[in-house]
């Protein structure tokens, strides 16, 4: 009977411990995204852009991170949000930004679950090379599509409505900023219950031992496939906010580029962990910002060095380095 006891406080303990970090990190992003808003108010753009490009790599971190799919295709998931979103506002009249975010959900849930059904159909390096064919045909297939699409002139003529008919999307990009924020926060939320629940604890153990979780009786690609379309539908909400800011969608975001950039953010951060993929993302972004203004030829130099001194001396990322550290001085003091 006191076994049971202590087993039952060990674990509200864990949980009031993951809960407090969770409130502690939630605060820490308002109070970074609060500083970049006030200093950065002409350069708003760019903060809605890394948004934009968080909850990409936040998707990627799910079937990667969580489930260990490797893939360099999934800004396919992203830009079908995008011209989902977009297709919505310019071809159908359809404005409202909350109705456009809804199609961006079901267009990167759909894609999500086209490319899941494919790709996991292999392991290892045969995943990565079905997951550069199909980021590839999502690109042609979108530049071919011109009379939906716009090719390679990209989707013009999207015009969100105010948000509840009190917001408009400004030259300033405030409200797009304050939108996209409050999504962050929202996907953020969601993501952490859902990595905690017993479906998370699912995909992390296929993750580490597959064959064992099949002789437990439970379908590893059901499981995997599922998550495919929740990230799918967390990279549309990428993508349609991407189109309502810029009111634009191009081929771009169908790029490989946009693929490959999202997971060096990813291992920049550290994966299997939503906060590793934040402050990657953050930082990846900054510092290609700054160091491209202040060298504009020799740029990618830089961002190669930091991207060699990362997986050398902290191979779980920055944001895994760091937790792992902090973790190991508080069981010192222990």
């Amino acid at each position: 009977m006191a076994l049971v006891m202590n087993n039952e406080n060990g674990r509200l303990q864990r949980r009031r411990g993951a809960l407090a970090r969770d409130l502690i990190g939630i605060a820490v992003m308002t109070a970074i995204a609060a500083i970049g808003y006030f200093a950065f108010p002409d350069n708003l753009a760019l903060l809605t852009r890394m948004i934009t490009i968080a909850l990409l790599v936040l998707s990627l971190d799910l079937v990667t991170g969580y489930c260990g799919v490797a893939t360099l295709g999934h800004a396919a998931l992203f830009g079908s949000g995008a011209y989902a979103a977009g297709i919505l506002s310019a071809h159908y009249g359809i404005n409202d930004p909350l109705l456009m975010m809804l199609a961006g959900i079901a267009g990167g849930a759909i894609a999500g679950l086209l490319s899941g059904a494919i790709i996991l159909r292999a392991h290892g390096l045969p995943q990565l090379v079905l997951s550069i064919a199909l980021i590839n045909l999502f690109h042609e297939f979108a530049n071919k599509a011109s009379s939906w699409t716009g090719g390679s002139d990209g989707l013009s003529g999207i015009a969100p409505d105010p948000i509840f008919g009190i917001f408009e999307f400004d030259l300033y990009g405030q409200t797009a900023f304050f939108f996209g924020m409050a999504l962050l926060l929202i996907v953020f939320v969601l993501l952490r219950f859902l990595v905690r629940s017993p479906f998370g604890m699912l995909c992390r153990g296929i993750k580490q031992d597959p064959l064992r979780i099949r002789a437990m009786g439970a379908s590893p690609k059901a499981a995997l496939i599922r998550m495919y379309v929740i990230s799918g539908a967390v990279a549309g909400v990428g993508g349609a906010l991407n189109a309502i800011s810029t009111q634009v969608v191009g081929l771009d975001s169908l790029s490989f580029t946009q693929s490959a950039e999202a997971l060096v953010m990813l291992v920049l951060g550290g994966t299997g962990s939503l906060f590793g993929a934040l402050s990657g993302t953050v930082i990846f972004m900054l510092f290609e910002d700054y160091v491209s203004a202040a060298n504009p030829f020799h740029w990618l130099t830089m961002v190669g060095a930091l991207l060699i001194a990362v997986v050398l001396f902290a191979p779980k990322g920055l944001y895994g380095t760091a937790a792992s550290l902090i973790g190991r001085r508080k069981e010192q003091r222990s």
